[in-house]
């Protein structure tokens, strides 16, 4: 792609695909706060979207790819949420990891999807995403903060990185559909510690 009309007009293309697909995405977080997902159709979605099911339905394919594309973008929030926490506290990988755990958990108390999930009907959907079928989202969040975490600390191997962040991706879902207290209690007392960050030979 290059810098000329051409590539203009598909980089406006794009951006303009990734404004709908907000706005699609965002209809669904407010007809959430309403009602069930299994409740929800995806005319609804359009409807609330100011765009019709047909737009929608070209978008995405099919109610269950929507879902798919709606629990991947709260999974990108929540790992933005997580990445910002270690970097403001990178020279402590413990303080770093509770402050993410509860940042994460706090986000998660507030989040219309994660409350959904949580109050989910075996047939809703949406719980699978991120258990019997949330190998999508689990891999792209542990593939992220794998990333991001040899970035952060350099003395990780690779797969000392891919460790932790399976790790912290699954005890972050776990904690969040089940929890057991408030996150700034939660998060402290995570048996996921230091230890998966410690360094080659550690």
């Amino acid at each position: 792609m290059g810098d000329g009309p051409e590539g203009a007009r598909a980089s406006y293309a794009e951006q303009a695909r990734e404004l709908l697909h907000e706005r699609l995405l965002v209809a669904a977080d407010d007809l959430l706060a309403d009602r069930e997902w299994a409740a929800i159709t995806m005319a609804d979605i359009a409807r609330g979207a100011g765009v019709s099911r047909q737009t929608l339905y070209n978008e995405f394919g099919s109610r269950q790819e929507f879902a798919q594309a709606y629990v991947l973008r709260e999974a990108d929030r929540f790992v933005g949420i997580v990445e910002d926490a270690i970097a403001e506290h990178a020279d402590d990988p413990d303080v770093a990891l509770t402050a993410a755990l509860t940042g994460v958990l706090s986000a998660a108390a507030d989040s219309p999807l994660v409350q959904a999930m949580v109050a989910d009907e075996p047939t809703g959907g949406l719980l699978a995403l991120v258990t019997t079928q949330g190998a999508p989202v689990v891999g792209a969040a542990s593939d992220r903060l794998a990333a991001f975490f040899a970035a952060t600390w350099p003395g990780l191997s690779d797969a000392r990185a891919r460790t932790a962040a399976d790790c912290a991706t699954r005890l972050a879902i776990s904690h969040a559909l089940l929890p057991t207290d408030a996150p700034q209690r939660t998060a402290p007392r995570s048996p996921f510690r230091d230890r998966p960050l410690r360094a080659r030979g550690a």
